[in-house]
């Protein structure tokens, strides 16, 4: 008897306990740049949905990643820990060490119901959760592949961000209400291809974009900058990226046009055939085919981020409609930034602001006071510890992010004096390997294998970070300084690749 009474307590007691803690949604897109969010004073288009969690809770203005490319990214967000420290450097080489420690490992043994569904890109299988339903690799835009858990891999019919919405609602619909649950959302946008769903083709197709002020950046004083090759110009190819092709034969060598439907194929290269055949009849050659092109790319990203913000409406809907707004955490981030024509360029992986820099928005009820804007830096390797210490759980200590729930709830307190960067993969793009330093005034990077050498910028006096004044006059004691903040990162974080270089000298 008393027995069944200790037991019948007990279940009140963790009922309880589970009702207190908050539910969480975390929504993962790709490549998915601040200049082009409303929120953050985009004047390129309107992105409501991800607008009113920053109305609704806080924009963080200060948010920046450990190593800005997709599968290192995420796998930074998973354990908290940076990239040679996780083991996951760059998508070349490395697949994820799934038996190591995770946010979500720690939530799912404290009674939290678990799920990724969407993009996850690391190579290896899921651990930990208690539910998981993914994409392979990259994925599709169209009639998208899942791998499942039970060993399945299964194709839906469909664009990619609404099968990804649809499989997370009923994931939602099906969980034990008795537990409060972690759910994250990787979606595929706005990663190149940039294939918008056809109710969003024509969009942005009467929209010119003005170019930025540094489009034509000719790499002065930036060695690293000037052996890329990521820009509009040379890199975007008008068959794989912009839909242009000259025959069915030309469209079938693509797997993404190949997998769509009848339908949807003739909806598609409908619409791109015209474009096609218009473009031909002008006869574009120079400056004015790089700007056409940058054109076409600004027309279809933002197409394709149309239907990412759409969908992450879908899921504050669901909240609301579901009574679950109240105690449910929602954030909204990118993998890293990209780049909308700055430097000439698309894609990411620089130190510089444009891919460094990502966007973050966080809704809080109760907790959060809403329209609020934070400057404080923090990075994506805070949100594992920011969301166990919102779930009341200690962070495990080889965790080297920091919660940042502290910042938000008290405006007076301070956070990071400087933030640690280190990109690694030396193929894709061309882009030189290096590790540097921002205290948000000052950046100090240092290029090794493909470029060696080091830039410095001002960026208070030069936020386009246009001019390496690294070894120019005057500049001996900020260098100085930087330079042993850094090596204090470096220790800090045990980068031991980074103090070998370093310590090697110039």
């Amino acid at each position: 008897m008393k027995h069944s009474i200790l037991l019948a307590l007990l279940t009140i007691f963790m009922v309880s306990i589970n009702a207190q803690r908050p539910n969480i949604v975390l929504i993962v897109s790709d490549d998915h740049s601040y200049q082009t969010i409303s929120a953050y004073g985009s004047k390129y288009m309107e992105t409501p949905n991800i607008d009113r969690i920053a109305k609704e809770g806080i924009r963080f203005d200060k948010a920046y990643v450990t190593n800005s490319i997709c599968g290192p990214s995420r796998a930074v967000i998973l354990t908290g820990k940076y990239s040679h420290k996780n083991g996951f450097k760059d998508n070349a080489n490395s697949s994820f060490d799934g038996s190591q420690n995770t946010f979500i490992k720690e939530l799912t043994k404290t009674g939290y119901q678990t799920a990724w569904i969407g993009k996850w890109h690391l190579q290896t299988n899921p651990q930990g959760f208690s539910y998981w339903q993914v994409l392979p690799g990259q994925g599709s835009y169209y009639n998208p592949d899942f791998l499942m858990m039970n060993g399945e891999r299964k194709r839906v019919e469909g664009y990619v961000s609404d099968v990804v919405e649809d499989a997370a609602e009923k994931w939602l619909s099906e969980r034990d209400t008795s537990q409060p649950f972690c759910l994250v959302i990787g979606h595929k946008n706005t990663h190149r291809t940039w294939m918008p769903d056809t109710k969003d083709l024509r969009l942005f197709n009467q929209s010119s974009f003005p170019l930025p002020a540094n489009f034509y950046d000719r790499y002065e004083t930036r060695a690293a900058a000037a052996v890329q090759d990521m820009t509009i110009d040379k890199t975007m190819r008008m068959g794989y990226d912009l839909k242009m092709f000259d025959s069915k034969e030309e469209e079938d060598k693509e797997f993404s046009i190949k997998r769509m439907t009848s339908a949807q194929r003739q909806a598609y290269m409908s619409f791109y055939d015209s474009i096609y055949a218009d473009f031909k009849s002008k006869k574009l050659s120079g400056k004015a085919l790089v700007e056409w092109k940058y054109q076409r790319y600004m027309q279809d990203y933002l197409a394709t981020a149309a239907s990412l913000d759409r969908n992450i409406g879908r899921t504050l809907d669901y909240l609301d409609k579901h009574q679950l707004t109240k105690n449910t955490i929602v954030i909204y981030v990118s993998d890293q930034g990209f780049y909308m024509g700055e430097h000439g360029w698309f894609d990411k992986r620089f130190m510089y602001e444009e891919s460094f820099r990502t966007p973050m928005v966080m809704r809080y009820p109760g907790v959060v006071k809403s329209g609020t804007v934070n400057n404080q830096m923090v990075m994506n390797l805070d949100l594992g510890p920011t969301l166990l210490d919102a779930a009341g759980i200690k962070a495990p200590s080889d965790m080297q992010g920091k919660s940042f729930l502290p910042l938000v709830k008290d405006a007076a307190k301070k956070g990071r004096n400087a933030m640690y960067y280190h990109y690694y993969e030396n193929g894709e793009h061309s882009v030189s390997p290096h590790f540097g330093i921002s205290t948000g005034r000052y950046k100090l990077i240092r290029f090794y294998t493909r470029v060696n050498g080091w830039e410095l910028f001002d960026l208070e006096k030069d936020p386009s970070e246009m001019l390496n004044i690294y070894g120019k006059k005057g500049n001996e004691k900020i260098t100085s300084e930087l330079k042993k903040q850094l090596a204090q990162l470096i220790e800090q974080y045990e980068d031991v690749e980074a103090r070998k270089i370093m310590e090697a000298g110039d």
